[in-house]
């Protein structure tokens, strides 16, 4: 009943020589994050104008088809909320307060 023990895996080695990694300063986000999340915000607001659109004009099938304005959302939930004031800094969206955005 000799039970040999799993090796454990060998621990990273030292870095090499001049090579340290850069560890993102505090406040930034990355470009990468701020795409994502700005098109997240886009397909929200597009959905939630046409489901806007959509009970403006009434019932009918003939309705006059009545343009959503001053539409303001809640961003999506997936991104934190200092991402949406980052993007609302660099102008790409608008901060209505209250936690509402819209687009420029």
């Amino acid at each position: 009943m000799n039970q040999q023990q799993p090796e454990k895996p060998a621990q990273n080695p030292a870095p090499m020589a001049g090579f340290a990694p850069t560890p993102a300063a505090p406040g930034t986000i990355d470009d990468a994050l701020l795409k994502q999340a700005y098109n997240a915000f886009k397909k929200r607001y597009k959905l939630t104008k046409l489901d806007q659109e959509s009970k403006l004009g009434g019932h009918r099938p003939t309705s006059a088809g009545l343009k959503a304005e001053g539409l303001g959302i809640h961003p999506p939930n997936q991104f934190p909320a200092h991402v949406w004031q980052a993007l609302a800094k660099q102008g790409r969206i608008k901060d209505l307060g209250g936690g509402f955005y819209s687009v420029v």
